[in-house]
């Protein structure tokens, strides 16, 4: 039931970034139309930034076709790690993308080209900059719902190009109105600095998933939960260990329960710990869990209140923090 959830979500993802390829190519040709109108630099400039918008759309489409996939032998995990290496490949775009408008806008300056029909291009321009906000700002929360770095990633591009084009929009109207042709240029110098900025962090949360960085936020959410939930044969927590596969966070963690239970009852303890994890975050967290008995040392942590094999009194529960169930022992009072 879980995987099936997990691969409608992976389906989910794909079929709106379809929609964000698609729209791409459409919005690119309008900018061309636009471009060829006014023989504006800005808006040509807007249009090579939507080149890389396209090639993005097609390598997040492709990366979510590859993470859709069912596991196999080959991926226990599932394909979601392609997602980090697409959001970082658009992200590395998206920045390339800022450094040529700059480019392309310090020479303008330098050399400003008469512009004509600007109230067309304006007109235009415009269409494209809503476009794209309303598209983008919807692929940032589907892809925020699924977890799903690479249609995150894509929305935020789409933003940025809408950013860029709301600056390429500011220079036009101010030339409209003032007849200072250097104006679009400065402006769109400008917005192009944000579009850096955006590709730069695309690129770092790409990196912190292929390096499996925990989600801290996420984790801390499952270990309140756990905490506040937690029943007297939940000894300990420990020995946790967490791989992120695109939208999906993987938790091995060992379960310490009193020694004397036997198979059936450790795993209805298993259970109940992972019917909790579930109920509470779906699709975003696959929980593992492995069972260790308690050791003589745990009895003075362990708040069972009838227990026929205690040696020593219980002191105190220690509570799960984020940090210490990735202890690799079982815990113990010093």
């Amino acid at each position: 039931m879980v995987h099936s959830d997990i691969m409608t979500t992976a389906k989910q993802n794909f079929n709106y970034q379809k929609t964000i390829a698609i729209t791409g190519v459409i919005l690119f040709i309008i900018k061309l139309a636009a471009w060829y109108l006014t023989s504006s630099v800005a808006i040509l400039t807007d249009a090579l930034e939507s080149t890389v918008n396209v090639a993005s759309a097609f390598i997040g489409l492709y990366s979510l076709y590859i993470s859709a996939m069912p596991r196999d032998s080959s991926h226990p995990y599932g394909h979601g790690k392609v997602e980090f290496i697409s959001a970082a490949i658009e992200g590395t775009l998206i920045s390339g993308a800022g450094v040529l408008i700059i480019v392309e806008a310090i020479k303008n300056l330098n050399n400003p080209h008469p512009i004509a029909k600007l109230d067309y291009g304006i007109i235009l321009i415009s269409v494209t900059a809503i476009v794209n906000y309303v598209i983008g700002a919807t692929a940032v929360r589907k892809g925020k719902k699924n977890k799903s770095l690479a249609l995150v990633a894509s929305g935020k591009h789409l933003q940025s190009d809408t950013y860029s084009t709301i600056g390429i929009l500011v220079g036009l109207i101010l030339l409209l109105v003032t007849k200072l042709v250097w104006l679009d240029s400065a402006v769109a110098l400008l917005f192009a600095l944000l579009i850096v900025y955006t590709g730069i962090k695309i690129i770092r949360d790409s990196l912190k998933g292929i390096m499996d960085e925990a989600d801290e936020v996420l984790l801390k959410k499952m270990v309140d939960v756990l905490q506040e939930k937690r029943v007297e044969n939940w000894i300990d927590l420990h020995n946790t260990r967490i791989i992120k596969y695109g939208s999906t966070l993987h938790i091995d963690c060992h379960l310490t329960v009193p020694w004397y239970l036997n198979v059936h009852e450790s795993h209805n303890e298993i259970e109940t710990l992972a019917s909790i994890v579930r109920e509470n975050f779906g699709n975003a967290i696959e929980l593992s869990v492995h069972t260790d008995g308690c050791l003589d040392f745990s009895c003075e942590i362990c708040g069972r209140k009838e227990c026929p094999e205690r040696k020593t009194d219980f002191r105190r529960e220690i509570t799960w923090t984020v940090k210490n169930i990735s202890d690799d022992q079982k815990h113990r009072l010093l």
